[in-house]
């Protein structure tokens, strides 16, 4: 996993946990990068190449409608990482958000050759609730979903697609370096004499 902090969650796992992952246990409270402007714009640029980009500042009406659509992720997601059924408000609305903005391929000529790019109608807000209902409709479908990990690291609620069976942290320099400093620490303090 590439880590790259927006607030404090990593971003470079699948979309769509990222987008559950904008929201994690800070050290007093729960941080949710989605809810000043500032915050998901450096989110959506943080997903350069993965999403649409505007051109022009997201509104606070398009930050609403991610966040709408976030709800249903993160409730699909956790159904699917156990193995249960989601609600079917759930999955309908996740449909309804693909439904909004439906991808099409728009043709051109390049001077060359004909060019076919993607493309979606609509405001910024519903084009990308769009990409981020697609992405985890493919995400859902797949048996990878049950693969989907919580971070093991004290507190954390970060999700995670581990690469390899053994991964228990949603980054090694995050939460896995918390957690060896703690054992470090536990074991110096039980190896230690007791102070009178």
């Amino acid at each position: 996993m590439t880590v790259g902090l927006v607030g404090i969650q990593p971003v470079g796992e699948l979309l769509p946990l990222d987008l559950v992952n904008t929201r994690a246990n800070g050290p007093d409270t729960e941080v949710d990068t989605l809810d000043a402007l500032p915050t998901f714009h450096a989110w959506l640029a943080a997903q350069d190449g993965r999403l649409s980009q505007p051109d022009e500042h997201p509104t606070e009406a398009d930050r609403d409608t991610v966040r709408a659509v976030r709800a249903h992720v993160e409730a699909a997601v956790e159904h699917a990482r156990q193995g249960t059924r989601p609600a079917e408000g759930v999955l309908r609305a996740l449909t309804e958000a693909q439904r909004a903005a439906p991808a099409y391929r728009e043709l051109d000529w390049d001077g060359e050759h004909v060019a076919a790019a993607i493309r979606r109608d609509g405001d910024y807000g519903t084009r990308i609730a769009a990409e981020l209902a697609e992405a985890t409709a493919v995400l859902l479908a797949s048996p990878a979903a049950r693969k989907i990990r919580r971070c093991e690291g004290p507190g954390c609620r970060m999700l995670f697609l581990p690469a390899h069976p053994k991964r228990r942290w949603c980054s090694p320099t995050l939460c896995g370096n918390r957690v060896r400093v703690a054992r470090h620490y536990q074991r110096q303090k039980a190896e230690s004499p007791e102070s009178p």
